[in-house]
């Protein structure tokens, strides 16, 4: 079950053990050796919720890493392990949030004040009862927040759907994530159909209902189970029945659900809406499918500018679908300007047969190739890095990750 993603920057005999100990209670850990690397991860990442810092640096270094956390508006507080050399730097740039440990230390105690700070994050007395609640306490649901992958570009045809149906069967039967799938593509969006789910009620039906003074439901409730195990939950059956879809209510409702499941695949249409802002807004990783054709390419450097004019562009990945199937990937990644985040070569026929049959690529023939393709690309989103890709180097994340050891 996934937990909140926490960032480590202590020197490396101390880093292994805090890495160790975070991952096996469950926490993605980030670990990172430089401010720079530092502030690309806040950067390029929206689920961290605590930085556990080094008070031991050079006092210029050190205040680089907390000037970094206050740039941007950023409410990430720091666990920072002290010395008498960051002591007073850390102090001077002090939040309410920030809390001190001091050596020597255990990487266990270090463990459990990062629990209590997840909680204490999650918890906010907003006046209209106790914070403090009778019953047992459901921790794991105080610090779950899925991570939110929006696939999109402004092009049809593209492999969109494709895209986001295969990703989320690898992340939901292949990683071990907990996935829902929505199809917030409000005009052709056909994910249920592809998957053969029938007679389904979408989030347009539900809220017209409630509209007329039906029950309120949610996402969790809406989403209809498909063979793989992943959850689907479809906007809407027809592009006239929008209406009722309030941008601003769709981005609450997806928020809300981000604590039922590991991950969330939002499957988007290509036009730059109120709704796909929305979610823009929301995503912690907007996926950009490309084929290697000039109209597709220059539908991406679109994108990438009007990402940049919408604040979102760091968070935007560049994903080369039927790799080498036309303009080479070098080309591609010439001409926008950055490397691939992934590559999917072309498999046409698998896909045919496996919609066919309402299932995906990755769930039926887990031994091709192509299938190896969504998994370094799932991989990739849950900030595993691999080494290579399709058989040559890929992408380099600018922070150093490490592979997390199995739980006890």
């Amino acid at each position: 079950m996934a937990r909140p993603a926490i960032v480590v920057a202590l020197p490396p005999d101390e880093s292994d053990q805090v890495f160790a100990e975070l991952a096996i209670a469950g926490f993605e850990v980030v670990t990172v050796d430089r401010a720079i690397e530092f502030e690309a991860v806040l950067d390029s990442r929206r689920d961290i919720a605590v930085a556990v810092l080094d008070g031991g640096l050079d006092p210029d270094e050190f205040d680089t890493y907390m000037n970094t956390l206050i740039d941007g508006g950023r409410s990430i507080p720091a666990l920072i392990v002290t010395s008498a050399r960051g002591f007073e730097s850390a102090l001077s740039k002090d939040a309410d949030s920030n809390e001190y440990f001091a050596r020597p230390y255990s990487a266990e105690s270090i463990r459990w004040r990062v629990e209590a700070m997840c909680i204490r994050r999650e918890t906010v007395d907003d006046g209209s009862g106790p914070v403090l609640q009778t019953g047992p306490a459901d921790h794991e649901a105080f610090s779950r927040r899925a991570t939110l992958i929006a696939v999109f570009n402004p092009k049809g045809g593209v492999g969109k759907t494709t895209i986001a149906t295969n990703l989320a069967s690898s992340l939901q039967a292949r990683k071990g994530q907990s996935v829902l799938l929505i199809d917030a593509d409000t005009v052709t969006g056909h994910v249920s159909t592809s998957f053969a789910l029938e007679a389904i009620r979408t989030v347009a039906d539900s809220w017209r209902d409630e509209a007329e003074g039906g029950p309120s439901e949610t996402f969790v409730e809406l989403a209809s189970a498909h063979g793989s195990g992943l959850r689907v939950v479809s906007l809407t059956d027809s592009p006239i029945n929008t209406d009722i879809l309030d941008p601003a209510q769709v981005q609450a409702a997806i928020k809300a659900v981000r604590r039922s499941f590991d991950v969330i695949v939002v499957d988007l249409h290509p036009s730059y809406s109120a709704l796909n802002q929305a979610i823009f807004d929301e995503a912690d990783r907007i996926l950009v499918p490309v084929t290697p054709d000039v109209p597709a390419l220059r539908a991406a450097v679109q994108f990438l500018d009007v990402a940049a004019s919408l604040g979102c562009r760091e968070r935007v990945s560049v994903v080369v679908n039927r790799a080498n199937s036309g303009v080479s990937v070098a080309d591609l990644e010439r001409t926008l300007g950055v490397a691939a985040f992934a590559q999917i070569r072309s498999a046409g026929m698998l896909f045919i047969r496996a919609a066919n049959e309402g299932r995906t690529v990755t769930e039926m023939f887990p031994r091709e190739k192509i299938t190896g393709d969504f998994d370094i690309l799932a991989d990739r989103v849950l900030g595993r890095r691999k080494a290579e890709v399709n058989g040559r180097a890929g992408f380099r994340f600018p922070v150093r990750a490490k592979e997390q050891p199995a739980r006890a």
